[in-house]
């Protein structure tokens, strides 16, 4: 079926299909002669399942990477209800300050949720539901992509301002992380909040940041000492890219170095893979952390 037909099948625009195959990596079309996209019987499926669900209020970022069963379930699941107003977004004020582009009212609202609930509160509770908001937000076209772009700056900018008010090198302990993206990933957002978490735990935490080459990651893994190398992965990441490069890379670790990802790539906790330890919510650091330790004891503990 053509997009334009898939288009009035589902209800779903065609710039929003463009958009899901991008961030989500669903669907996934055939091509035909002419080079244009073409959907199989079964997307186009899931494509009217997605359609209904998000008509009932559920969120698109939480069922496109669902498998088509889980949605059958979750349509008769919620046979009956709607969506529980006109304005998918909700009343977030972040979103009216993003249309408004007020960056410093941003800034100034960001900062008072984290005073309020604290950095960890703020990460692990306020922000992935912020994230998602807006990132589903811009792939049904109720923020442009410079808006988007700015609500990431305001927040690197504020998580980088949060950090620098941690304690000092002398309240840092094992275990040693290094952070980073593999060269296929660009978002960044993820290894800070990964990083503030490790922070707050008194890890001793290096960010390397995004796009970083195996081999580079693989010298700093050497030069930092590292205990744990924790990736990044977004839902717009190839989920068979990620498998891939959490592969290689654990095939080139020494093996007394542990490998963490995390994220909200789909792929992430779904495929199991020998040695590497899947994070799927920023809340689950802590947690984590401690069990390193307990599993590796300091000389001095």
């Amino acid at each position: 079926m053509p997009i334009a037909s898939v288009e009035q099948a589902t209800g779903i625009a065609r710039a929003t299909l463009r958009i899901w195959e991008r961030r989500y990596g669903f669907p996934r079309p055939e091509r035909d002669l002419r080079d244009e996209r073409s959907y199989g019987p079964e997307q186009v499926e899931k494509l009217r399942l997605i359609a209904a669900l998000v008509a009932r209020g559920l969120r698109p970022g939480r069922l496109v990477p669902l498998p088509t069963e889980q949605l059958v379930a979750l349509a008769d699941a919620t046979a009956g209800t709607h969506a529980p107003g006109p304005a998918v977004d909700g009343d977030d004020p972040v979103l009216d300050l993003l249309r408004a582009h007020d960056a410093q009212g941003l800034a100034k609202h960001l900062d008072e949720s984290v005073r309020s609930l604290g950095l960890a509160g703020f990460i692990t509770g306020r922000m992935p539901a912020l994230n998602e908001l807006v990132g589903e937000a811009w792939a049904r076209g109720a923020l442009q992509v410079y808006e988007e772009h700015l609500y990431t700056e305001v927040m690197e900018q504020l998580l980088h301002h949060a950090l620098l008010q941690l304690p000092g090198a002398g309240m840092q302990a094992p275990p040693n992380v290094v952070l980073a993206t593999l060269p296929t990933e660009s978002h960044g957002l993820g290894l800070l909040m990964a990083q503030a978490m490790l922070a707050l735990q008194g890890c001793r935490c290096i960010s390397l940041g995004v796009r970083v080459p195996v081999a580079e990651l693989l010298a700093a893994a050497a030069a930092f000492d590292a205990d744990i190398v924790g990736l990044s992965f977004s839902a717009s990441h190839s989920p068979s890219l990620a498998m891939r490069g959490l592969e290689q890379l654990r095939g080139e670790l020494p093996t007394r170095v542990a490998l963490w990802a995390g994220g909200s790539c789909p792929a992430i906790g779904r495929r199991k893979i020998a040695g590497v330890q899947a994070i799927r919510e920023i809340g689950a650091v802590p947690a984590a952390v401690a069990a390193w330790r307990a599993t590796n004891p300091s000389p001095a503990a």
